[in-house]
């Protein structure tokens, strides 16, 4: 199989944005309360619930796109779905990013950072 690397990257995407997924759709009182303390010294602090709405929308995107990806590469070595599902992982990332650097959240922005090497390796590999 000559797109292991790339199908575990998939794998490892996907896996990471549906679980965020489901966490802000079976949490989301709870997570919207939270990111409301977390941005109260940000432009955000009045759109928390856009804002959350917008990054699930781009979570379900990405796992979408990641999984048929990796059905695609498996069934005929298709790379189409699975590059669009890296490219949007990392534009994902990169929101998640902006908002931890305005909370100033460094820790939180390290932790994004390292989710980023995958999502661009997907994107190198798969182009």
């Amino acid at each position: 199989m000559n797109n292991t690397a790339s199908v575990l990257v998939l794998l490892f995407l996907a896996v990471t944005f549906i679980q965020s997924a489901h966490d802000k759709v079976f949490g989301w009182k709870g997570n919207v309360e939270w990111l409301k303390g977390h941005f109260s010294q940000t432009g955000l602090k009045n759109y928390v619930p856009l804002a959350l709405f917008m990054v699930l929308a781009m979570e379900l995107l990405t796992s979408v796109f990641t999984l048929v990806g990796c059905v695609e590469l498996l069934v005929n070595g298709g790379r189409n779905f699975g590059f669009y599902g890296a490219v949007f992982s990392g534009i994902t990332l990169i929101i998640l990013l902006l908002g931890q650097r305005l909370a100033k959240d460094y820790d939180g922005a390290r932790t994004i950072a390292i989710y980023f090497i995958p999502s661009i390796l997907a994107v190198y590999w798969l182009s």
